[in-house]
């Protein structure tokens, strides 16, 4: 039942998710009109080496996205020196936005000019229908690859047939345009994608999977990504950030990124730059940063920060199943963080 005022209920049907869906959204300019390449074109990194922002959605009071402060945001994470952003993530609270809604919000980054070249898009869900409508979207608007998830809501898949869940987004995508990062994160979606599988995928679709974010925590896991010939491994947080730059990874994903980009971002150039003992220096207090953070809900507190910061009290809603964070403890959170 919709929530009374809000617009944000409605789902896409069956009819409107199938595999021969083409967007109604107008072609992207080309890689030579925009000056950036955007899914495909050449074997160069996706983004610069850097800090990605998986950007939080932010809501209106109604719960309808609210797409002004969702420009703002992202011109904002980019203003500090993130390199990319990654939009309907885990921290983008992506699988409480409905189909229509992920739409029109990535509609309106664009149109609010934000370069859809540095974009990620989340479009993973549990289905392929939906997964390619999703993943169509994002590649009419130029955006530069898509994050997808497995489908998680059958539990202990064969990895054969997660093999064939993303080698059906493939074909029916049919665009060389088309960049995967695949998302690895089973501790939240219950299926993960086990190295092997991540080897094979790489393997038959060199130009089309050509990174991962891996969230699993597990450094055994993302080391042995690092395995993986010509794929590009992103940690998704900053606390192994200088092992992976040390094998030569591009930088991470980070929800902190959202409150905190200019310090890990300072720690990449650093360490970009040559400057090893220097990057560890900087590197003390975005550990410390992210440590702190760890107590607390990482959604939900992140919103209280940047309601607190911004003067805009509406920043700190959220959708439910989450609660919103209070306000006494995003002031003394802030207190602590001056305290670092």
């Amino acid at each position: 039942m919709p929530i009374a005022g809000s617009d944000w209920s409605g789902e896409v049907g069956e009819e409107d998710i199938g595999a021969g869906y083409v967007s109604d959204v107008s072609r992207s300019p080309s890689s030579d009109e925009r000056g950036v390449t955007s899914m495909g074109g050449q074997p160069e990194p996706l983004l610069p080496d850097g800090v990605v922002a998986p950007i939080l959605t932010p809501f209106e009071a109604d719960l309808s996205v609210s797409h002004d402060r969702l420009v703002a945001h992202a011109q904002r994470v980019l203003d500090e020196g993130c390199v990319g952003l990654a939009v309907f993530g885990t921290t983008g609270e992506a699988l409480s936005v409905a189909t229509r809604e992920r739409e029109a919000a990535l509609e309106a980054l664009v149109a609010g000019g934000i370069d859809p070249g540095v974009m990620i898009v989340g479009t993973g869900v549990t289905n392929l229908p939906g997964t390619v409508h999703l993943t169509r979207h994002a590649m009419e608007l130029g955006c530069r690859a898509c994050l997808v998830l497995p489908p998680f809501y059958f539990k202990d898949p064969d990895p054969e047939g997660l093999f064939r869940h993303f080698a059906g987004l493939v074909e029916r995508i049919g665009d060389d345009r088309l960049r995967i990062m695949l998302y690895h994160i089973p501790q939240v979606a219950g299926v993960g994608l086990p190295v092997p599988l991540v080897a094979r995928l790489r393997a038959e679709f060199p130009e089309v999977v050509v990174a991962i974010k891996d969230s699993s925590g597990d450094w055994a896991n993302t080391g042995a990504l690092f395995g993986i010939d010509g794929l590009t491994v992103y940690p998704g947080a900053e606390m192994p950030l200088l092992d992976v730059l040390d094998r030569g990874g591009p930088g991470c994903i980070t929800a902190t990124a959202n409150v905190n980009a200019g310090p890990v971002a300072e720690v990449i150039r650093l360490h970009v730059s040559g400057g090893r003992p220097a990057a560890e220096a900087a590197m003390e207090g975005v550990r410390a940063f992210r440590l702190l953070m760890q107590e607390y809900p990482a959604i939900p507190t992140q919103k209280r920060l940047l309601a607190l910061r911004l003067g805009d009290p509406i920043w700190a809603t959220v959708r439910p199943p989450f609660l919103p964070a209070d306000e006494a403890v995003g002031i003394r959170l802030e207190e602590r963080i001056a305290e670092l």
